[in-house]
């Protein structure tokens, strides 16, 4: 099953608040498994029709915003979260290999679906999908 096309949406967009206000951690620094930091969240990518949070915007490089470039993590690879910092569990070396987006060149769905593979998970909708058990946005 494919993530539908136009049910994913930056949060910061979507005019909506997480009822759970500890779960923006937009602003926070993104550090992979080995304490490297990848970059800050930029923004949530929530499901609008189940009204959860699928994925986090990692923005990295660049300065002062200025030619950063967008990563796309599952949350279901969020392994904590504190005040100031999001930890992952995968390497940045790991994350740096992940499918890129461009949404001049590719399919919304198929990027999500192969985004998802990636990482090693079903993608949310799909048979074998298993929501976050551990972590912050179970």
């Amino acid at each position: 099953m494919n993530i539908e096309s136009g049910t994913m949406m930056r949060l910061g967009d979507s005019g909506q608040m997480l009822a759970d206000r500890d779960q923006d951690i937009r602003g926070r620094k993104v550090l992979d498994r080995d304490g490297h930091e990848l970059g800050k969240v930029d923004d949530l990518l929530i499901d609008t029709e189940h009204r959860k949070v699928r994925l986090v915007r990692v923005e990295h490089g660049g300065l002062f915003g200025i030619g950063a470039t967008p990563l796309f993590i599952p949350v279901e690879a969020v392994e904590r979260v504190t005040d100031e910092e999001v930890g992952i569990d995968r390497s940045r070396v790991q994350v740096a290999g992940a499918p890129h987006y461009d949404p001049d060149l590719v399919d919304k769905d198929e990027y999500f679906n192969e985004l998802y593979g990636y990482y090693g998970y079903a993608p949310y909708g799909a048979p074998g999908y298993v929501p976050p058990s551990r972590g912050f946005f179970r």
